[in-house]
């Protein structure tokens, strides 16, 4: 048997397109919005053990992360209104600008912030944001839809 009798191209209509550009517009909305409040939440409990130079630290870190991410997002969500969408070359093109972007912007840190920068807190609220996307995955079955 060969491959290509088994594998079918699959035929999407307009309305089936149309349905996953807008699950793919409120996707990218919701992971950044959810990134966002995890990054403040993160930010909320550094101030409390912390002080304000912390939780300064912690939502720098977090910035560091989200402001590059909600840019692609942007971007991609911009491709959706495209109908070709996003190539796969401009997807990587993009995740490695925002990578390098990321870096920038902790190396702008370290830079402008010297010895009052709390490291803990930035590379936490960094990790945290970054992993951000977990909180919709707890919450996927009330939005997905």
């Amino acid at each position: 048997m060969k491959l290509d009798s088994a594998v079918q191209a699959i035929k999407l209509t307009d309305a089936d397109r149309l349905k996953i550009d807008v699950r793919a517009r409120r996707e990218l909305l919701f992971t950044v919005v959810a990134q966002s409040l995890v990054g403040v939440f993160v930010a909320l409990i550094f101030f409390a053990f912390g002080g304000v130079s912390a939780a300064l630290s912690s939502l720098a870190g977090s910035a560091a992360y989200l402001v590059p991410n909600a840019v692609f997002a942007l971007r991609l969500w911009v491709a959706t209104y495209r109908p070709g969408g996003a190539s796969p070359e401009v997807f990587l093109i993009g995740e490695i600008l925002k990578v390098g972007a990321a870096v920038g912007l902790l190396w702008l840190i370290a830079h402008l912030g010297g010895e009052q920068v709390n490291w803990i807190a930035v590379l936490v609220s960094l990790v945290a944001t970054l992993k951000g996307y977990i909180v919709l995955m707890m919450f996927k079955g009330s939005w997905a839809k």
